[in-house]
């Protein structure tokens, strides 16, 4: 039966659950099974809790054949970002200044699907603290792209998307501060959202609070919905958490484009693009036009807000370095340890000023939602590249912003937006849009892209393809 199992999405688990046709401790060896052969290849995870979760899985397994889950997601094989604290496992964050030390309490995300009696299988990889674009650390090293294991998947949530891709777990915790569930999931052929700001709570606070949103990657839309009616809920530990998520966070999934107007825009003014990204770009828009969405070809009239992003975020960093030691500050990845830097003559003022700019922002996008249920872009402005590299190598890019630019605006903005898979480039690698929509339009956006996934299904790979076969 597990070997049955290996390619279930979530919800056809839970039915089957429900069904009486298949038990959450076959789902979950067939989980572990998959970790086994291919977690050597891409390092997606870094901590594995086989005998917690074959245990949790045999309770879970009890609960169902009684009539009695705890939720649909019970008994589902998911995987925690190791930036997350889970009760019973480490979380380095990818740090040498971290322990293997288990941590004591479960951060919110952590409570809520264990509550639901969610099966956890370990952590995956992340970069140092989350910091930049790609997965890599000096504690565990580099996650694998699963479509060509010498590319990078993105980051900072690498790890989850890698496992998504290879189906090692059917549910992923992500966090994004500037991109990190939506790019790793265009990066790897999956689907990544980041909810409103607020509305999936975290503690303890990341390193830039206000930048950071909790949410899910998966294989699919439903899959994604199912983890958010979870993670979705207030919890009064997180001071930024707000009320006024949906009930049901999937409940406009079946009404597909038509009545939607989504402006499209190739470079939000200030960007370039790779061009075989934006054939494919250009061609899924044409396609959401076929499913009955008006698609409304767009110039805004934006600057590019990286200078902004750049003090806040250079600042958080510098936050982290000033409390260290000088031996501690030796042991920071040497890309962490130059942003901060670059914040050391920063003065309050300048991050005063940032935190207009991004007011500013925040109302030019939220004013331009007034006229267009959706705004459509590109995801990432490459295709993935060499691992162990913040940079494509040979470009003259010197920050993860500069082939990132359409991330992290929106998380300027703290609004929803999601990476949905729409291709390959000729050498097979995985491309993706973004939709984003107006603060608190979370189901909007998530209608659109299941419209459009269930339209044009992605297709996933069966095993990480090496390097010399991709």
């Amino acid at each position: 039966m597990s070997d049955e199992l290996e390619l279930k999405d979530a919800a056809t688990l839970s039915k089957l659950y429900a069904d009486g046709k298949a038990s959450p401790l076959d789902a979950t060896r067939a989980a572990l099974n998959r970790i086994d052969r291919f977690n050597d290849e891409v390092n997606a995870y870094v901590y594995v809790d086989r005998e917690g979760a074959e245990e949790a899985a045999r309770a879970s397994a009890r609960r169902w054949g009684q009539g009695q889950p705890l939720s649909p997601v019970d008994g589902l094989p998911v995987s925690l970002k190791d930036l997350t604290e889970v009760a019973g496992m480490p979380a380095r964050e990818g740090s040498l200044l971290t322990s293997d030390a288990a941590c004591e309490h479960d951060a919110p995300p952590a409570r809520m699907l264990r509550e639901a009696g969610a099966v956890f299988l370990g952590k995956t990889n992340t970069p140092e603290y989350g910091w930049k674009a790609v997965t890599d650390n000096r504690v565990f090293g580099a996650t694998s792209n699963p479509w060509n294991t010498n590319l990078t998947p993105g980051g900072s949530s690498g790890g989850a998307a890698a496992a998504a891709a290879l189906n090692m777990g059917v549910l992923h915790q992500g966090g994004d501060s500037g991109g990190s569930i939506r790019i790793p999931a265009a990066f790897t052929g999956t689907f990544g959202f980041k909810p409103t700001f607020g509305w999936t709570p975290q503690w303890p606070p990341a390193k830039a609070p206000t930048l950071s949103h909790i949410g899910p990657i998966a294989r699919t839309v439903p899959d994604a919905v199912m983890m958010l009616n979870i993670i979705g809920r207030y919890d009064h530990r997180d001071p930024y958490a707000t009320r006024g998520q949906p009930e049901d966070w999937g409940v406009d999934l079946g009404l597909g484009l038509k009545g939607l107007r989504i402006a499209y825009s190739t470079d939000l003014g200030f960007a370039e693009v790779n061009a075989e990204i934006l054939d494919h770009v250009n061609a899924a828009a044409r396609k959401m036009e076929e499913l009955g969405a008006e698609v409304v070809p767009i110039e805004p009239d934006m600057d590019s807000p990286l200078e902004a992003y750049r003090e806040l975020w250079f600042t958080a960093s510098y936050d982290l370095w000033s409390g260290l030691s000088d031996k501690e500050r030796k042991l920071l990845d040497p890309g962490l340890l130059d942003n901060a830097r670059q914040a050391e003559d920063l003065h309050a003022v300048d991050y005063f000023r940032a935190l207009s700019k991004r007011a500013a922002l925040t109302h030019t996008l939220e004013k331009f939602n007034q006229d267009y249920h959706l705004l459509m872009t590109p995801s990432v402005a490459v295709p993935p590249f060499e691992i162990n590299h913040e940079v494509p190598p040979g470009s003259d890019m010197r920050d993860w912003e500069e082939w990132a630019p359409f991330s992290y605006p929106f998380n300027l903005s703290q609004q929803p937006a999601a990476s949905i898979p729409c291709g390959f480039t000729e050498d097979g690698l995985p491309i993706g849009f973004q939709l984003a929509g107006g603060k608190y339009d979370d189901t909007r956006v998530l209608r659109a892209a299941h419209a459009y996934m269930e339209a044009h299904p992605p297709r996933f790979p069966t095993v990480p393809n090496p390097a010399s076969q991709a």
